[in-house]
């Protein structure tokens, strides 16, 4: 199982700096963007506050610790396959979109085959359906996504039974309420992703090695 902490940037500073508190300790670091419209709030870059994202479509700069760390886009925005594209550029290993935010999926599947690891996001009440070329699966383990910090719904934890009886071999991705209690209870899942429970913490290296601590039993 990998560990992921998540980003949930309100500008390219807190970007860089919470990637700089992980870096070194963890292979791939998720970043939430928002739009404010599929979610109640924004994030960077849609809440603008700099021009780091344009400098890092014009390949002037990249993503903080490009050199040393992969990327998952989790797109929370409508109409994804507007802004596809942009997160390739961006250097993106893997984009999640939730599949309801569109109305051209298939669009979108054109955009990432072949080109980045294809995920689909999936809230706790959503009717979970994947199409061929999709890698993997992440579930909402919250009610109000877009936030961190927000309390566990263990609605998830059957939810990741039933999509395993589904789809037996599609990795699947927890990703909402994580923490180092919750962890336990979502041995079946491939990857925790884990915002707040990592960021919050007084010692960051030491809480990614007791979640991994957690998974390995």
């Amino acid at each position: 199982m990998d560990i992921i902490p998540a980003i949930l940037p309100k500008d390219f500073n807190e970007l860089e700096d919470k990637v700089n508190l992980v870096k070194g300790f963890v292979d791939t670091v998720q970043i939430d963007i928002c739009d404010g419209q599929f979610t109640q709030t924004a994030t960077w870059p849609y809440k603008k506050s700099d021009d780091h994202f344009a400098a890092i479509l014009e390949e002037k700069e990249g993503l903080p610790g490009w050199d040393s760390l992969d990327f998952e886009i989790h797109l929370m925005v409508n109409n994804p396959e507007e802004v596809i594209s942009e997160w390739i550029t961006a250097g993106a290993k893997r984009i999640i979109i939730h599949p309801k935010a569109t109305e051209k999926l298939e669009e979108c599947m054109k955009l990432m085959e072949g080109v980045v690891e294809i995920g689909f996001a999936f809230d706790i009440d959503d009717l979970v359906e994947i199409m061929d070329g999709v890698d993997f699966i992440q579930l909402m383990g919250i009610s109000n996504i877009g936030a961190q910090g927000e309390p566990f719904n263990d609605n998830v934890i059957e939810k990741i039974v039933e999509v395993r009886d589904m789809y037996p071999m599609v990795p699947v991705s927890v990703d909402g309420g994580v923490n180092l209690d919750t962890a336990i209870e979502l041995i079946n899942a491939d990857r925790l992703v884990i915002g707040s429970a990592i960021f919050e913490s007084e010692n960051i290296p030491q809480t990614i090695e007791e979640f991994r601590s957690i998974i390995n039993r």
